[in-house]
C-alpha cells in the first residue's frame, strides 16, 4: 500500500471556485498535498478517483456508486493499482433524514462499522434552521471508535479534519476512511 496512506490525520479541503464538478486536496499532518481527486459535474453516477496530485497522473483509490439514483446508496472502493475492493460505503437511507450514519463494509460486503453524525439535535438545526454548526463524524468498528471526521466551521471553503489516533489496533483500513471523507464532503454537503 502506499505510503501517503500511512498517517493518523488528515485535512480534506474542498476547492473553492469550481465551476463544474468538485475537486478536493488531501494534506498530510505537515500540510503536504498527497492526495487530489476531482468529481466531474452533472454526472448521474457518482465516480471518484483519488490521485497522488493535481496532474492525475497516478491513480490510487477509486469509489464508485452503484446505482444512479439510490436513496440509500452505496459506494464500493477499490485499489487503483491492484484492482481489488477494499470495502463499502453505505448510506443508512431514512435513516440520514435526519441524522446522518453510513455502514462500513469489508470487501466481502460483511458490515463491520458505522460513521455516525455527532448530534441529532445540531443534525436538525444544520438541515432545518442554519448550517452554523459544524458537522462531526465518529467511525466505529466493533464498537471501537477508530476515527473521527471534524468539519471546520467556514461558509466558504469545506474543509474536514480526519483523525484515524484513536485506531490503534489498524481496525480501519485508511484508503476506506479517506474515501468516507471525500463522500462526506461531496456527498453531505450538497444536503444542507
Amino acid at each position: 500500500m502506499d505510503n501517503r496512506f500511512q498517517h493518523s490525520r488528515y485535512l480534506v479541503r474542498k476547492k473553492i471556485f469550481k465551476l463544474f464538478g468538485d475537486a478536493f486536496h488531501i494534506f498530510d499532518p505537515d500540510g503536504n498535498v498527497v492526495f487530489y481527486s476531482k468529481l466531474k459535474a452533472f454526472k448521474l453516477r457518482e465516480d471518484i478517483r483519488l490521485y497522488t496530485g493535481e496532474d492525475m497522473q497516478n491513480e490510487v483509490l477509486a469509489v464508485k456508486a452503484r446505482q444512479i439514483l439510490d436513496f440509500s446508496a452505496a459506494y464500493d472502493v477499490f485499489d487503483s493499482t491492484s484492482g481489488m475492493k477494499v470495502g463499502t460505503l453505505k448510506r443508512r437511507g431514512f435513516k440520514s433524514m435526519f441524522k446522518d450514519e453510513w455502514i462500513i463494509m469489508d470487501a466481502d460486503e460483511r458490515e463491520i462499522g458505522t460513521i455516525k453524525e455527532d448530534s441529532l439535535i445540531f443534525a436538525l438545526i444544520r438541515r432545518f434552521i442554519l448550517a452554523i454548526f459544524p458537522q462531526t463524524f465518529t467511525g466505529e468498528i466493533n464498537g471501537q471508535q477508530v476515527c473521527e471526521f471534524r468539519q471546520n466551521f467556514n461558509p466558504f471553503v469545506t474543509k474536514i479534519n480526519v483523525d484515524f489516533t484513536p485506531d490503534h489496533a489498524g481496525a480501519l483500513d485508511k484508503r476506506l476512511g479517506l474515501a468516507a471523507a471525500i463522500l462526506l464532503c461531496a456527498i453531505e454537503g450538497k444536503q444542507e
